[in-house]
C-alpha cells in the first residue's frame, strides 16, 4: 500500500510541476534540492519530509496542502 501512495503522489506532483511549466531541473534549483531527489518523488521513489513538501509547495507557489490533495488506489 505504501508503494501506491507514494506512486500517486508522485503523479500528481508531477502533474503540479508540469502545469506550472518548471523542468524538474528548475523546480530543484527553486527548492533547493537536488534533480535527482524530484526525479525520485515524481518516480513513486522518495517518501517526501514535511520540511521538503514545504520547500516544493513554495517553489511551486501553491500552498502545501494542494500538494497533499490526491487520491490513490488500493
Amino acid at each position: 500500500m505504501e508503494d501506491l501512495i507514494l506512486v500517486s503522489f508522485g503523479m500528481h506532483f508531477k502533474s503540479l510541476r508540469v502545469a506550472k511549466g518548471l523542468s524538474q531541473e528548475q523546480l530543484a534549483l527553486k527548492a533547493d534540492l537536488d534533480r535527482t531527489y524530484i526525479s525520485g518523488i515524481e518516480r513513486g521513489k522518495r517518501n517526501v519530509s514535511l520540511i521538503n513538501i514545504v520547500k516544493l509547495a513554495e517553489a511551486l507557489e501553491l500552498p502545501p496542502k494542494q500538494l497533499l490533495d490526491f487520491k490513490f488506489k488500493e
